[in-house]
């Protein structure tokens, strides 16, 4: 035997599920902090924070990290106040890229997200550089951003295109992106 248990194996699945499933109650929590900042904390008049209480339940999140966000955003809470902020950027291929965060902290998030672009062949666009071939749809669940055009890419584009995908859904402070991509 090499030394290796199914513990040593199932440790490291676990660790990286753990770590997947914080990201989504992270992500989960700071929607609702804005929703009550932006409407109050009362899901019965603010539908955007009834729709991300309801997205937060049915993804498992734990009622208190529900009611610690609802606290925040209604600033209750001590913590470091969170910001909404949308990033317009090119993607491989020159595939177009909206990308909305929410974070504490904006110099970290601008520096996660361009070191995920430049590292896939990506770049950050300017205001409005790739904003105007989107149109924004509000839905049950919130706001979207569907493309006017878009593009259809080969296989070896759509392979760089799902690993920067992968790589902007690790970091925390992306909540959602959408891309021009057919």
């Amino acid at each position: 035997m090499s030394g290796h248990s199914k513990w040593h194996s199932i440790k490291y699945q676990k660790a990286a599920t753990d770590a997947k499933k914080g990201a989504v109650f992270t992500r989960m929590a700071r929607n609702i902090t804005i929703a009550t900042k932006e409407g109050g904390q009362d899901p019965e008049t603010n539908f955007k924070l009834r729709m991300a209480i309801d997205a937060a339940k049915s993804a498992n999140v734990p009622k208190d990290n529900i009611e610690r966000a609802i606290k925040r955003g209604s600033g209750e809470g001590n913590e470091d106040q969170l910001q909404e902020s949308i990033y317009e950027a090119y993607g491989p291929s020159g595939v177009a890229m909206i990308i909305t965060v929410i974070t504490d902290n904006t110099n970290r998030a601008v520096s996660d997200i361009r070191h995920a672009l430049t590292k896939h062949g990506a770049s950050l666009g300017q205001s409005g550089s790739v904003m105007w071939n989107f149109d924004r749809k509000t839905e049950k669940d919130g706001i979207k951003y569907i493309p006017k055009t878009t593009i259809n890419l080969d296989e070896d584009a759509k392979k760089k295109l799902n690993a920067l995908i992968d790589a902007l859904e690790e970091l925390e402070d992306v909540n959602e992106f959408f891309a021009n991509d057919a």
